[in-house]
């Protein structure tokens, strides 16, 4: 027993010494995580700073409520000289269209330099220009110890708003332009709200996932409508007339589509106005602009069908010019606006490749049932010219007998 007491007293102070080690050690390392107590090489010093949740990023600031500016920086760990690493705020909406970014990576000559760039669009290879606000002082360095690029400015914030939408993203540099990020897992969910006044910071969370959502029900809607529904409409009455025995089925199946897809399409129309009123950037997007004249087209087609004149009518050729353009119209920009939104939402390129698919298919099998239409109407003027002529043959003989008879 004395051994062993002995033995345990002997072994106390290490066991203790070790204990303290590691909470020291994880003491330290969660100091080295905490923007709070990092130092800058040029000794700045900024009032508030937040660890973002995503990319390794923090954001330090200080806001001069005097004269409506902020001093911040912007720190980006884990990073290379082959990274380019982007901040931005978003005055107007909620996501990356138009954010006004400050950039910063190794140009091809190898200088490390910063640089603004609004985002206008989703394929921006962050060519430098003027931001809609501005930005008398930027600056970055690289950190090569860290592995961490910091930028460093001072923005004169939009009159009366101290609370934005900020975006934070990182890519490839490839010959000295950046490239584009990747499109899933953290780089989705870097975003979030600052409030330079207030300090306080949100990240994408819950708000984000259900507005992601609504995104993704909008896309949804609008592809099976204006995408495929409303091409399939205009298939059947193209081709499945000349088939009399589909006669009159094919209208009511041509009326069934086209009018679903205009159901359908509205419930997609109203999703991406409850999205734009959320992101008011978006506004100046071509996919607004192109769907809300798909809307307006399409309701004038609902109405021509209500319209519709009789067949023998004296205005009905005119009303099959009108019907039959406005139609075409309808799905070419539909298929163009729905390429429009892939770019915004940035789905899977499964998604992308899928749809393309399908308009192959209908692209296909269209242009087969132009071919047998073609087929079974030229056949038929052919059999009415031949009858044609031989009434008239008949006629001119039963003409001769009866001067005959005379």
């Amino acid at each position: 027993m004395d051994k062993r007491s002995n033995f345990l007293r002997m072994n106390k102070l290490p066991m203790f010494s070790y204990l303290v080690i590691c909470l020291l050690a994880s003491s330290s390392h969660a100091q080295n995580q905490d923007c709070t107590s990092y130092s800058f090489s040029n000794n700045n010093i900024y009032q508030t700073c937040n660890n973002l949740p995503v990319l390794d990023s923090f954001l330090h600031y200080t806001y001069h409520q005097t004269n409506h500016t902020v001093d911040i920086a912007y720190r980006h760990v884990g990073v290379t000289t082959s990274n380019w690493v982007a901040w931005a705020l978003n005055p107007t909406g909620s996501g990356m269209s138009g954010s006004q970014s400050l950039v910063a990576f190794q140009n091809s000559s190898g200088v490390v330099s910063a640089h603004t760039s609004p985002i206008s669009g989703y394929r921006t290879q962050l060519q430098p220009a003027p931001l809609s606000f501005g930005v008398p002082r930027i600056d970055c360095e690289f950190r090569s110890g860290a592995n961490e690029m910091i930028i460093y400015a001072t923005l004169q914030l939009p009159t009366g708003q101290t609370r934005f939408t900020q975006v934070w993203q990182f890519g490839q540099v490839s010959n000295g332009v950046p490239q584009e990020h990747t499109t899933s897992g953290d780089n989705l969910r870097s975003t979030g709200t600052v409030d330079f006044l207030s300090g306080q910071t949100t990240d994408a969370g819950s708000t984000g996932n259900s507005r992601q959502r609504k995104r993704n029900i909008h896309g949804v809607l609008n592809v099976v409508s204006w995408g495929i529904l409303m091409p399939m409409g205009a298939i059947v009455a193209r081709h499945m007339k000349v088939f009399k025995a589909a006669n009159p089925a094919w209208f009511y199946l041509h009326s069934a589509c086209q009018s679903s897809a205009y159901i359908v399409g509205v419930a997609g129309w109203g999703t991406g106005l409850k999205l734009g009123s959320d992101s008011k950037g978006v506004t100046q997007n071509p996919h607004r602009k192109i769907g809300i004249a798909l809307f307006c087209l399409g309701t004038l087609q609902i109405f021509a069908l209500l319209l519709r004149p009789k067949p023998d009518h004296k205005y009905r050729f005119y009303w099959n010019i009108y019907h039959h353009m406005t139609g075409y119209a309808v799905i070419v920009l539909s298929i163009v606006n729905i390429f429009e939104g892939f770019d915004i939402l940035q789905p899977e390129e499964k998604w992308r490749r899928a749809y393309i698919g399908v308009l192959i298919f209908l692209g296909v099998f269209a242009v087969l049932m132009e071919v047998i239409t073609w087929i079974i109407v030229l056949k038929r003027r052919k059999e009415t010219s031949s009858e044609d002529k031989f009434s008239s043959a008949a006629g001119t003989n039963g003409a001769r007998e009866h001067d005959n008879r005379l």
